[in-house]
Parts: structure tokens; C-alpha cells; sequence
């Protein structure tokens, strides 16, 4: 049994302000936490449009200029703002990633725990078709989903999402299964309480701390695929800015202008690191057995 389910069925659980004490304390929680939080500002000023520059206006005569105090990040070779364009790719990482992570834990959360509490036939089905998503490698089942929509955020944010379902489904099940079978639930059907309302009310929040690490880990993994996407040209169409179309649109520029592809390749770095240390903070936060732990 992994750490995350033995945490989950753990008897008890600290208040919230304890786990966000617990979170503080922990190195890898607090720098990931520091760098969500940047790049979460970078992203809402984009949102509000507070950037200091248009990030699809094009200024020829401004083509290729270095870092300074009026580009932050220079330009490309459109005479476009990097900066601007990078915060902007940075709100559009993050809506597709949140939309994406957030249908795939409501249906595979919803999934999983069908299949686990209720066995039979339902978890036959559900496990059938995990099997079948798991069998397709995730980046070449997000290509394929993403080639048959019209290309927009959210039928991105859908294609994505459809590759991370069975990775909840499975994270779920397991621990479901086990909490099935714990006296408290038994005495809770015993008493005349539906199966349904059993499972919502006594099941379901004892793997909350299973759903919210693994929530974290897939918006990094969720912001890799956009990427990947938009790199491969399957991502948001331009001139929207997306961190991995400008990657690959500074391939050519690398040896003469390098700034256009450092800054949209270090912000997707530290997105994806800043999410990862963000998720080993809350799997320790979260876990009971680390209660009272220095």
C-alpha cells in the first residue's frame, strides 16, 4: 500500500491551520509555494491586463532588441514584447491546465470510487476502459484527441483531460477499496444509510488528501502536455501566446537572439518544478504520521 493511501486511512487528521503551518515548514512546500505564487501574479496580470505591453502587437522597427529596462525579456522577431507574451502563455498554461486537471478529478475521482465501493459489474467496466487509456502513451493519446477538435483552449483543456481520467481512477480505487471494508462504513450501511449517501458522506473525504496531491502533481504534468502541444503545433492557435509555440518558434533565433527561447523555457521549468515541490509539501502536510515532526 503506497504512503498516500496509508495517510488516507489513517485514523484523525490536523485542522487546516496546522497543515498550512506543516506545509511552511517544509522546504520543498514553501518553494514551490513561492513560485506558484510568482507566476500566479505574472498570470493575473496578464488576466487584468496590466502587462506593459500588447503580447500580439508587433512593432518591426523594435525586431530583436536585447533585455532592457522597456523589454523586459526583449523582443522577437516581430518586434513583440517576450515578457508580455510569457505572462500571457503563463495565464493560458494555467486555465487549460486547471480546466484540464479539474474535469479529470471530478469524473475520475467519481469514477474510482464508483468502481471501488461498488464492485461488480461498474468496476469491471471502469477498470476495462483505464486499461484501454492506460495502454496509449499519454502525450500520443493527447496528439491524437487534440488533432480531432477544432483548436481552441478548451478543446485542449478536454483532450488533456481525457489522458489524466484513469490516472485518478486508479489513485482512488485502490483506497476505496480498503475503506469498503473498515468497520465504520459496514456500520454505517448496517444502520440503513444508502449506499450512495455511504459513500459520499464517510468514503469519500477519507481520500481528500490522495485527490489534492495528485491534483498538484498533474497540473505539472498537465502544463508538460500543453506544452508539448503548442510545441507540436496542436496547442492554442496563434498569435494567443503559448510558452511551448514560442519555444519552437525560437528554434531559428537561438544562436542570434537566445532571450526568446530562455524565457519561455525557464518559466515552463519552474512551473512544472514549483508544482512538483508544491505536491511533496502537501503529501507531507497532509500525511498524520508526520504530526508533531520537526
Amino acid at each position: 500500500m503506497s504512503d498516500l493511501t496509508q495517510a488516507a486511512l489513517a485514523p484523525g487528521g490536523g485542522r487546516t491551520m496546522q497543515r498550512v503551518r506543516a506545509l511552511v515548514r517544509s522546504r520543498s512546500g514553501l518553494i514551490g509555494l513561492i513560485l506558484i505564487a510568482m507566476l500566479t501574479i505574472l498570470s493575473l496580470f496578464s488576466a487584468f491586463g496590466w502587462l506593459p505591453h500588447d503580447p500580439v502587437a508587433q512593432d518591426p522597427p523594435s525586431r530583436l532588441q536585447s533585455p532592457s529596462l522597456t523589454h523586459f525579456f526583449g523582443t522577437d522577431q516581430f518586434g513583440r514584447d517576450v515578457f508580455s507574451r510569457v505572462a500571457a502563455g503563463v495565464a493560458n498554461s494555467a486555465l487549460i491546465s486547471v480546466v484540464a486537471v479539474a474535469f479529470a478529478a471530478i469524473v475520475g475521482t467519481l469514477c474510482g470510487v464508483i468502481a471501488g465501493f461498488y464492485r461488480g459489474v461498474s468496476d469491471g467496466v471502469i477498470s476495462g476502459v483505464t486499461n484501454v487509456l492506460f495502454a496509449f502513451p499519454p502525450l500520443l493519446l493527447a496528439l491524437s484527441l487534440a488533432s480531432v477538435f477544432n483548436r481552441n483552449w478548451f478543446t485542449i483543456a478536454v483532450a488533456i483531460a481525457i489522458v489524466y481520467v484513469p490516472i485518478f481512477i486508479r489513485v482512488t480505487r485502490g483506497p476505496v477499496l480498503s475503506l469498503r471494508e473498515i468497520e465504520y462504513v459496514k456500520a454505517a450501511t448496517s444502520t440503513g444509510q444508502s449506499r450512495s449517501r455511504v459513500m459520499f458522506r464517510h468514503v469519500l473525504p477519507n481520500i481528500t488528501s490522495i485527490i489534492i496531491v495528485q491534483v498538484t502533481l498533474s497540473l505539472s504534468w498537465a502544463v508538460l502536455t500543453e506544452a508539448a502541444l503548442s510545441f507540436l503545433g496542436l496547442g492554442t492557435p496563434p498569435p494567443a501566446a503559448s510558452l511551448g509555440s514560442m519555444i519552437f518558434d525560437a528554434r531559428t533565433l537561438v544562436s542570434i537572439a537566445p532571450w526568446t527561447m530562455i524565457a519561455p523555457g525557464v518559466v515552463v521549468v519552474l512551473l512544472v518544478v514549483g508544482l512538483n515541490l508544491l505536491g511533496d509539501g502537501l503529501r507531507d502536510a497532509l500525511d498524520p504520521r508526520n504530526r508533531g515532526k520537526k
